[in-house]
C-alpha cells in the first residue's frame, strides 16, 4: 500500500452533534475536507455519489471546487452510477473538472447499488430498454464515456464544422490522460477480472458480493489477483491500480476517544467482526470496523491481505463531525500509511 485517502458520503442532517446540518454545509465542508487532507499529508479526497438521499449527488462541480483549492492530492469518486449519466455530457464535465485540478481526477464508475428510488435512472430519463439489464446498460454508457474522454469522434459534422472530411467531432474540452484514470467498482471475482481485461483500475468496497465464510480481506485478495490476471491478458500499458475501502477509527486524543470508544468496547467484546448478509439479492461479505490506537490499527491492518496487496486504502470518514475533527484523523492516517510502508520494505 502506497497511498491513503478519505472517502466521504457527504451526509448532512440536523441530528444532535452534527456539524454538517444542511446541503450547503455538506458542499462547503467537503471542500474543507480536501484542504485538510492535503494539509495533513494524505494522498486523496474521494466522494461517494448517491441520488435521492441527503448526501453528495452531483460530483463534478464539487470536484472542480476541490481541485481549485488543492494542489497535490488525488480527487476521486467512489462510485458514479452510470445508469444516471449521459456519457457525453459527463465526458465534458469530467474533462472540465480534471483540467481545473491539473490532471488529478481518479473517477470510479459502476452499475450502481441499491437506492431509495424504485427506478431512479428512468426518473432521470434513462429507462432500461426491453430485454436489457442494468449491467449491460451501464457497460454501454461506460464504454461511450471512455471513448469520448479519449478523444474519439462522436458526432457527425454539420456544414459549418471545421474538420477533415470523413472525421467525426470529438467532445470538448479534452483532458489528456483522463482516460487512463478510470476505475470500476467491482463486487465479485468475474467483474474484477473483466475490469482488468477492459483496462480500468479496480475499486473494492467494504463489502463484496461473495460469501465463503472467509475474512473480507481474503475474498478481496482473490478478486485483486483475478483483476491483475485480466489486466495482463488485456496487454494494457501502464500499471494496474487497486483501491480497497475500510472503516478505520483512530483513537489519538480525547475527542476521538469520546466518539469512538463505544466501537472499541464492542470490538473488545467480540461484536466487531466481518459479517455475512444480503445486499441486492446477493449473499455478501461485509467488513468490520478497525478501531483503536495506531499500534493496534497497524497490527490488524497488516493482517488484512487485501489492504496489503492494494496500492490505495480509502478510509470512510464521519463527515458530519466536520473538517476540523477529521483533520486530526487524517494526520493519524498519514502516520499509519507510513508505518505500513515500512513494514512492506
Amino acid at each position: 500500500m502506497r497511498k491513503v485517502g478519505f472517502l466521504s458520503f457527504g451526509w448532512w442532517s440536523a441530528a444532535p452533534g452534527s456539524k454538517v446540518r444542511t446541503a450547503s454545509d455538506a458542499m462547503l465542508d467537503t471542500i474543507r475536507l480536501a484542504e485538510a487532507a492535503e494539509d495533513a499529508g494524505i494522498d486523496g479526497a474521494w466522494i461517494r455519489v448517491h441520488h435521492f438521499e441527503q448526501c453528495l449527488a452531483s460530483p463534478f462541480p464539487l470536484l472542480s471546487a476541490m481541485g481549485a483549492r488543492t494542489e497535490r492530492i488525488e480527487l476521486g469518486t467512489g462510485v458514479i452510477n452510470m445508469r444516471y449519466e449521459n456519457p457525453l455530457y459527463m465526458a465534458e464535465a469530467a474533462a472540465t473538472a480534471d483540467l481545473v485540478a491539473g490532471g488529478r481526477l481518479q473517477l470510479g464508475v459502476s452499475r450502481g447499488s441499491p437506492e431509495p428510488a424504485a427506478d431512479g435512472p428512468a426518473t432521470f430519463g434513462y429507462p432500461l430498454g426491453f430485454g436489457d439489464t442494468p449491467v449491460e446498460d451501464a457497460a454501454r454508457r461506460i464504454a461511450r464515456f471512455r471513448e469520448a474522454i479519449a478523444g474519439d469522434g462522436v458526432a457527425e459534422p454539420g456544414p459549418r464544422a471545421h474538420i477533415r472530411e470523413g472525421e467525426l467531432l470529438p467532445i470538448q474540452p479534452l483532458s489528456p490522460g483522463l482516460a487512463d484514470r478510470i476505475w470500476y467498482g467491482a463486487g465479485g471475482i468475474d467483474s474484477a477480472r473483466r475490469t482488468g481485461e477492459l483496462g480500468m483500475h479496480l475499486m473494492s468496497s467494504t463489502l463484496v458480493l461473495e460469501a465463503t465464510g472467509e475474512p473480507l480481506g481474503v475474498v478481496q485478495a482473490r478478486q485483486i489477483e483475478a483483476f491483475r490476471d485480466g489486466w495482463s491478458a488485456g496487454d494494457h500499458p501502464g500499471t494496474p491500480r487497486v483501491s480497497v475501502s475500510r472503516s478505520i477509527m483512530p483513537i489519538v486524543d480525547d475527542a476521538s476517544h469520546t466518539y469512538f470508544h463505544p466501537y472499541l468496547e464492542r470490538d473488545r467484546m467480540g461484536g466487531n467482526r466481518d459479517q455475512i448478509g444480503e445486499i441486492d439479492n446477493t449473499i455478501s461479505t461485509f467488513g468490520k470496523t478497525y478501531v483503536g490506537d495506531l499500534d493496534k490499527l497497524e497490527r490488524e491492518l497488516r493482517e488484512d491481505q487485501a489492504v496489503m496487496e492494494s496500492d490505495t486504502l480509502l478510509v470512510t470518514v464521519p463527515n458530519q463531525l466536520g473538517a476540523d475533527f477529521n483533520h486530526t484523523t487524517f494526520r493519524a492516517l498519514a502516520e499509519l500509511r507510513d508505518r505500513l510502508a515500512r513494514v512492506a520494505l
